[in-house]
């Protein structure tokens, strides 16, 4: 089954990597919510262990899902400005790679902040239950894999909150699954997207 794509390109140097694709996800989070589509997926071309990088592609096996999306008004506004490049809706080629990018909610338990209202929910479970609350101490450090931060602002309930990003390899192309963000879970969504990568170089000298 053929797949399309189309790329998006943050033209300032020092822009805020974390804060402009959040933005994206979210215009496309609210386009396939309204029209409930399924099976869009996001990938990251520039992407390295050191940023998430200045190019987000979205994907889908529907041409027109994509042309639909790349017309939202967020996206031809900061184009209108200079602060975004995109590009065509384009075949993927048939000799592209696939990766997987998913969000881990685990690595958000690292974080002070996010164990501290975990366990508050705890503590309020246990008392609805009538239990003790006994918190049980976890002195071994986790480990994950590189990771990138993704600052996602929700329109439903006006709060901010943060996506963390892992690129994984994978041997073959599976099914178009993914969250409402366009990404792979750890458990039951495991999607993947074309590696795009080597795509970056035609893309900067056409719309150069």
């Amino acid at each position: 089954m053929e797949r399309y794509y189309f790329m998006l390109r943050f033209v300032p140097k020092e822009a805020n990597l974390a804060l402009l694709t959040g933005r994206c996800i979210s215009i496309m989070h609210g386009y396939i919510c309204k029209y409930e589509i399924e099976g869009l997926g996001v990938s990251f071309p520039a992407w390295s262990d050191e940023s998430i990088g200045n190019v987000i592609a979205f994907v889908h096996k529907d041409a027109d899902v994509l042309k639909t999306l790349r017309q939202q008004s967020y996206f031809n506004d900061m184009k209108e400005c200079g602060f975004f490049m995109i590009g065509d809706v384009e075949t993927v080629p048939s000799d592209c790679g696939e990766i997987r990018f998913k969000r881990n909610q685990g690595i958000a338990k690292m974080f002070v902040g996010e164990a501290r209202r975990r366990l508050k929910r705890l503590e309020q479970r246990a008392f609805a239950r009538g239990e003790l609350f006994e918190p049980k101490k976890n002195s071994e450090p986790r480990e994950f894999d590189a990771f990138h931060r993704i600052a996602i602002s929700s329109q439903s309930n006006n709060q901010d909150y943060i996506l963390h990003i892992q690129k994984c390899s994978v041997d073959k192309q599976v099914k178009a699954v993914f969250n409402r963000y366009g990404f792979a879970t750890n458990q039951k969504l495991n999607g993947t997207v074309p590696d795009l990568s080597a795509l970056i170089d035609s893309f900067n000298l056409i719309n150069k």
